[in-house]
């Protein structure tokens, strides 16, 4: 049996922002922490959608204000129309939004809850590392919202039974797909939801699921 070609495992990243400076930075950025990788970079939402159609890619990373084709103007609302088709087209795409206006993704709450892949948000003024560790969480599937985003503590009865399972009886992931009748890769889902509610990231040092373990039992989500 053959095996995969190095190009076949390169990473796929492709980088939304209409302006060059910002695009170059970005993509320069990348390329030093993802040597391996290959950058594709698009400056409007056809183009994005072009790309995206033709490569099978790991992540993309937007910035909320960008034009829908070449000429027009700059809008967060075409970064919000770009993203809710990315998401609908590719279920598993992990995201990056990088913008200095985040709080209007609380336009996509609903179609963000549903999305199975990474989605973090960067806010454009932070440090490019702090950038760098919101792709890193993407990639790994992870979920980060902005604040507004998870103000009052929304719940679904799927992880607090996930989190019962974990902490009350003990099971890992495998056991608890099981027990619920789910594939794994959910399960794992739902542990990226519970996370985000509880406002539980990785941290060096700590273990993020006795993290995530305090956290429910100082919200009262498990005894």
């Amino acid at each position: 049996m053959s095996q995969p070609t190095a190009q076949q495992n390169k990473q796929k990243i492709l980088v939304v922002d209409d302006q060059e400076l910002v695009l170059f930075a970005t993509i320069n950025v990348l390329k030093k922490q993802y040597p391996e990788a290959d950058i594709v970079q698009a400056q409007t939402l056809q183009e994005a959608l072009s790309k995206a159609a033709g490569i099978k890619l790991d992540l993309v990373m937007v910035d909320l204000a960008i034009p829908e084709t070449r000429g027009k103007t700059a809008q967060t609302e075409t970064g919000i129309q770009l993203l809710k088709t990315l998401m609908q087209l590719y279920s598993n795409l992990n995201i990056v939004v990088q913008s200095a206006y985040p709080r209007s993704l609380v336009r996509l709450k609903p179609t963000i809850s549903l999305h199975e892949g990474g989605f973090t948000v960067a806010d454009k003024s932070l440090p490019m590392d702090e950038m760098l560790t919101k792709v890193d969480w993407a990639l790994k599937g992870l979920i980060y919202t902005p604040r507004e985003m998870r103000s009052g503590l929304e719940v679904k009865p799927e992880w607090l039974e996930v989190l019962r399972l974990a902490f009350k009886e003990g099971l890992q992931d495998t056991a608890i797909a099981e027990r619920m009748n789910f594939s794994e890769r959910t399960v794992r889902y739902y542990w990226t939801k519970i996370q985000d509610a509880l406002e539980v990231y990785p941290d060096a040092g700590k273990n993020l699921r006795i993290q995530t373990e305090i956290r429910a039992r100082e919200e009262g989500l498990i005894d």
